[in-house]
């Protein structure tokens, strides 16, 4: 028989390993791990090949985090299975592994997979009622410094279905921007474009920071918000900082950037001289087309005051969308306060006069009700007007009061503009 043997993984390798893991993806067995994970585990971890002729005939890949060691890919050519290469490159894999101290070394295989002798015959036991859960992590370890360097994030799972009622313009979002951004292969199929840049605008404290998260988390992609307050002390200048934060986003793989109350950088040019504002105004300009030619981005800008916006920011080819984000419906005015309400009140409360009473009311507004109404509620259990009475927490009777005391941040003549400003500048 043919001799093989077994040595240190070489840079030149990699084609035959290319080649092992082509061929178990196109056989029933699908490799557990990804390519770039083997080829990653290769240069930055443990390796061995088997070697006939000067060609790779099998290869086996091994991981070591802490006490716990993972098998990460075990391969060998069709003509060289069941002669003993899986096990002589097992052996050689957990020697070259050992000195890490390692208390368990443990391998993931394809259900379908045929060939477990090696594991066998080396030791290994095979678990019953197991099963083998993965997930992709969104942000790879290489872009948390630039992550950290532009003040980014990853939003939360589930901010997107933590918002309650406004299911119209979930659904615009949803349709327009998540699924498409989400499944660009197949949009594109479709000729549709994904979106690259959005404008939000409605009246102060309508959510549209909270739908941009929201977008961030759905999506998730990493979450950058840029304060031109922020950027503005800056030694390089406003117009600079801005420049070199988008250039550092583009280093990001994926990314939703939204930059809150735009009017403040993107106003209407005019006077004589130019203000060294409207160099900011320039900037930006000049910033979204080159933001545009990059996929897997997303800009989102928000503003309370849309008319004040400089004329040329909101023409087409610089925002695919110009989305109304309103006050909440009756639906979202519930969600919100069974998210402030205590548990132990909520059966004792009268929700429904609660979200009859604060129509008109921002999601800030209520937050705010809310939380008077419970302070209030603290207040009179320990100085109670009658010491006989006997406070158990906050009542409806304190959460109308509070309301009574809440002046609602939009007033009918701006909610009268907003309509206007739907009809004369939305973009759906």
């Amino acid at each position: 028989m043919p001799s093989f043997r077994v040595r240190d993984f070489h840079p030149e390798d990699v084609e035959g390993i290319l080649h092992l893991w082509e061929e178990m993806r196109d056989s029933p067995a699908e490799p557990v791990y990804g390519l770039s994970e083997v080829l990653a585990s290769c240069q930055e971890d443990h390796a061995v090949v088997a070697i006939h002729d000067e060609k790779v005939i099998g290869a086996a890949v091994g991981r070591a985090a802490h006490a716990q060691g993972w098998i990460v890919f075990l391969s060998t050519t069709l003509a060289w299975q069941e002669k003993g290469v899986g096990r002589a490159m097992l052996g050689a894999l957990e020697r070259k592994m050992a000195p890490y101290g390692l208390s368990k070394l443990s391998a993931l295989l394809p259900d379908t997979a045929m060939r477990v002798d090696a594991f066998v015959d080396q030791g290994f036991q095979v678990k019953k009622n197991l099963r083998y859960f993965e997930r992709e992590i969104p942000v790879q370890r290489k872009e948390l410094s630039v992550l950290s360097e532009v003040g980014g994030r990853l939003m939360a799972r589930g901010l997107w279905d933590e918002i309650g009622g406004m299911a119209a313009e979930k659904e615009l979002l949803e349709r327009r921007l998540v699924m498409p951004l989400s499944k660009p292969d197949l949009a594109e199929s479709y000729g549709v474009v994904p979106p690259r840049a959005v404008m939000l605008f409605g009246p102060p404290g309508t959510g549209k920071t909270t739908f941009a998260r929201a977008i961030a988390s759905r999506l998730e992609w990493s979450f950058i918000e840029v304060f031109p307050s922020r950027l503005a002390v800056d030694p390089k200048g406003l117009a600079g900082a801005l420049r070199e934060t988008f250039l550092k986003i583009a280093d990001l793989e994926h990314a939703v950037v939204f930059i809150d109350e735009v009017e403040e950088i993107a106003a209407q040019r005019s006077g004589e001289p130019p203000s060294p504002l409207q160099g900011v105004t320039n900037e930006l300009l000049k910033i979204i087309p080159a933001f545009r030619e990059q996929p897997d981005r997303l800009l989102v800008c928000a503003t309370n005051f849309i008319r004040a916006l400089d004329s040329a920011f909101l023409r087409h080819g610089r925002f695919d969308y110009v989305i109304p984000i309103g006050l909440p419906d009756e639906d979202a005015r519930r969600s919100i306060w069974e998210r402030y309400i205590p548990a132990t009140a909520a059966g004792d409360i009268d929700l429904g006069e609660l979200v009859k009473r604060t129509d008109g009311f921002s999601p800030a507004d209520i937050e705010f009700a809310a939380r008077k109404a419970s302070q209030s509620a603290l207040e009179k259990t320990f100085y109670p007007d009658d010491p006989a009475t006997i406070a158990t927490g906050p009542v409806t009777l304190d959460y109308l009061e509070a309301i009574s005391a809440t002046r609602a941040t939009v007033s009918r003549d701006v909610a009268a503009e907003f309509l206007q400003d739907i009809e004369l500048l939305a973009r759906l």
